[in-house]
């Protein structure tokens, strides 16, 4: 029988303390057992069970705290090894152990000062402000804000709206025109809303994603892009209007050769859901470069959707090896939309207008209605992407602040504006960026990254890596299981409806009775000196001093 000298009154919880005590004692100097024994003698209290059971337990926790002390006592030798022999880091090599968590901060960095270090409009690629507004939206909750505005209007590049002395009456509210895209195809697209999904592939975005996407624009009334990675079930189950898109993989209307198969095509035009083609030409965030899938994406769905090994990153060509130039690009609108019967037209990121004259001099003399591309998607020189070369990312390709209105005048001026739609994408997430586009001469916006924001994403900046903490951009489906395809579809119809919503109601502040009727008189733009200038003479003059968009002598 265990017991041990009593003089007095001792708690239980001083009484443990002492054991656990006495225990740590003869782990450490076993000569202790021997002192402790000696203190033991007959007629003293007696442990209880509950003491027995607690002396256990201290016994576990002290031989696990020692156990795991002795763990991390040869780790910390073994980093200290390995960081002071190793020669590719010299900060490791000079403080080793310690000079591991620099990584360890610079990876905390990214989080951290997109919650407590920087402001509402400073962060990028997208500020706090421009975040928080569609998320609002998505949510459909109050969207108004109280006291001010935190963006300075004076900032040069900020854009004005001209309001009406006499703005639009809610009676005479008007519901936005819908535009036909394709008038002389079999099959012409009459569209809807102004407002649609941008490109995004199944697997660079999840099948969660891809799933509340179809849904959610269907309930909008808008269309989704297929982005190049061809056309999954997902795509269709909402019942959506789809955007096909073709890129330098052909993925998903390809033969085994990589070259477009035809009777692939014509069965991508019998989805009645599938209203129109659009051949890639680049991408804003990567012009120049092909779609880069990281091989952890590709999955046995991803892999039969474009028709490539499973597994395998998935890196399309960086142009159309049938597409060398302006003649080919317009013989294989022609083509695509002789097979299918749909209105076909391309998409690129614009780097001078030089090409536009080449091809509306080529579509003048080869026929306007066979050989004039339907609709022409710009993309921004800083759009986004799931993977890209950073010095693509950063600088290569134009605005779309400075292109939209040149490629707009550029078609009028050979007299085919009437005849091309034109699209703009890139970076127009809110009602301001929206009505500046249809003032500025887009038919149609498309946003990709805005429609993540509303599907939850956070800009983790983690895309390529398969660790999309929202489930948005991974196949981790742990990670998958926090997306709600219906309760995020009902988001994106909400982001769709408050677009709508508040660019009417800028439209109507203009003294226009729908979007649609918003033009380049409506907006102005801040100028270096401060002082704002109507879009129609700050474009008029940019386009006379600026020689990358002045005609070839």
């Amino acid at each position: 029988m265990l017991t041990v000298p009593c003089t007095g009154g001792v708690s239980d919880d001083d009484f443990i303390l002492v054991l656990g005590f006495w225990r740590l004692v003869q782990m450490l100097f076993p000569e202790a057992k021997k002192l402790t024994e000696k203190m033991v003698y007959e007629g003293e209290l007696l442990m209880s069970g509950f003491e027995m059971n607690s002396l256990f337990l201290m016994e576990i926790f002290v031989d696990s705290l020692l156990f795991i002390l002795g763990v991390g006592v040869l780790c910390i030798v073994y980093m200290y090894i390995v960081d002071s022999r190793q020669t590719k880091h010299a900060i490791r090599r000079n403080f080793p152990v310690v000079g591991r968590f620099r990584y360890f901060f610079e990876h905390l960095g990214e989080f951290f000062r997109q919650y407590f270090f920087a402001m509402d409009r400073e962060e990028m690629p997208f500020n706090r402000a421009k975040r928080a507004w569609v998320y609002r939206a998505a949510k459909n909750v109050d969207g108004t804000v109280a006291f001010g505005s935190s963006k300075s209007i004076s900032e040069p590049g900020a854009v004005l709206f001209v309001t009406h002395p006499f703005p639009v009456l809610t009676e005479d509210y008007a519901a936005t025109q819908t535009l036909i895209i394709g008038p002389h195809c079999r099959q012409p697209f009459e569209a809807t809303s102004f407002f649609n999904v941008s490109a995004m592939s199944f697997g660079a975005i999840s099948q969660p994603a891809v799933s509340a996407l179809s849904r959610g624009a269907a309930k909008a009334g808008c269309w989704i892009n297929t982005g190049e990675g061809g056309l999954s079930p997902h795509h269709l189950e909402g019942g959506s209007d789809i955007v096909f898109q073709i890129g330098t993989a052909k993925y998903g209307v390809r033969d085994e050769a990589g070259k477009l198969d035809d009777e692939k095509l014509l069965a991508m035009a019998a989805h009645p859901q599938v209203k129109m083609f659009e051949i890639k030409i680049s991408q804003g965030a990567k012009p120049g470069k092909g779609g880069i899938l990281p091989g952890i994406k590709v999955t046995q769905v991803i892999a039969m959707t474009r028709g490539i090994p499973i597994g395998e990153a998935s890196i399309s060509p960086n142009g159309h090896a049938d597409i060398r130039n302006v003649d080919q690009l317009l013989d294989m609108l022609a083509h695509v939309r002789e097979i299918t019967g749909k209105p076909a037209g391309f998409k690129l990121v614009v780097g001078g207008t030089r090409f536009f004259d080449e091809l509306c001099e080529a579509v003048k003399q080869r026929g306007v209605e066979e050989f004039a591309p339907d609709f022409i998607t710009l993309d921004s020189g800083d759009g986004g992407t799931g993977a890209a070369p950073q010095s693509l990312l950063d600088s290569a390709g134009l605005n779309i602040r400075e292109t939209l209105p040149m490629v707009n005048d550029k078609l009028v001026e050979y007299g085919l504006r009437d005849h091309i739609r034109l699209i703009a994408a890139g970076k127009l997430i809110t009602p301001t960026d929206v009505a500046w586009a249809l003032c500025a001469g887009a038919d149609f916006v498309v946003s990709a990254r805005g429609f993540m924001f509303a599907l939850g994403c956070i800009q983790a900046m983690q895309c390529n890596k398969n660790t999309c903490p929202t489930g948005v951009a991974t196949h981790d489906k742990d990670l998958q299981q926090g997306l709600d395809p219906t309760d995020k579809a009902t988001r994106v119809a909400n982001y769709v409806a408050q677009m709508e919503q508040e660019v009417g109601a800028i439209a109507h502040s203009c003294g226009v009775c729908e979007p649609r009727q918003l033009n380049r008189s409506h907006a102005r733009i801040v100028t270096e000196l401060g002082q704002s200038v109507p879009l129609d003479i700050l474009y008029r003059k940019q386009a006379e001093q600026n020689p990358l968009f002045s005609k070839p002598s």
